[in-house]
């Protein structure tokens, strides 16, 4: 069993939690866990920088001069990569980067991430939080009172409007839903807090698998 601390807004420990090992994977899978980071990485270039080569250049194959008694250097035609206006040695072409995760494998490496937080106690579970109005300096006070100053994920149950404006000004702070949640966005993130709701959400989905 990991104990996992429950706080409230105020940042006064009420309770503890109980969480069998079980319900993530029992371990952490650090190699998953590693190709889950990798490809949610890969992702996020869009691979569409292009250069052009030699082909693409306008310009006779004609080689320049005869290969010596010029006193020239010895080229070949106009639209080498070594002359003004050729083409790009090694050029660049589109392509898209994807990597590929099976369905079983991100579930696994999603848990892997929570589990090595919950281990590390990196992972803290706020009872009661909910916000009436976007107000940035309620959050801000919050997480001040739970002694969040690094780079944190707010997990939620579903979407709340008024919370994710209250924390979308605040630096290093990103609001998912627990359905939104993926290994790569747990993983960067030095410290997670869940909502109770958020919890038993998570905790269910892995007991009903």
């Amino acid at each position: 069993m990991v104990e996992v601390p429950v706080y409230n807004t105020s940042g006064e420990k009420v309770d503890t939690l109980q969480v069998d090992e079980k319900c993530f994977g029992s371990t952490v899978n650090t190699d998953l866990l590693k190709q889950a980071v990798v490809t949610y990485h890969a992702h996020q270039h869009q691979g569409t920088a292009a250069t052009r080569s030699r082909g693409m250049v306008r310009g006779s194959t004609r080689k320049l001069f005869r290969q010596k008694g010029t006193g020239y250097a010895r080229r070949g035609n106009i639209r080498t990569n070594v002359m003004k206006g050729g083409g790009v040695a090694f050029a660049k072409a589109p392509h898209a980067p994807r990597k590929k995760l099976s369905k079983k494998m991100r579930r696994a490496a999603l848990n892997s991430a929570i589990l090595a937080k919950m281990l590390g106690q990196d992972l803290l579970i706020v009872d009661g939080l909910q916000a009436s109005q976007p107000k940035t300096k309620e959050m801000a006070a919050v997480m001040s009172n739970l002694k969040i100053n690094r780079s944190c994920l707010l997990t939620l149950a579903e979407r709340d409007r008024n919370i994710y404006l209250s924390s979308r000004n605040l630096p290093d702070i990103t609001v998912r839903t627990a359905a939104e949640l993926n290994a790569f966005d747990v993983a960067i993130r030095q410290k997670m807090v869940v909502t109770s709701e958020a919890m038993k959400s998570l905790m269910n989905e892995e007991v009903g698998q």
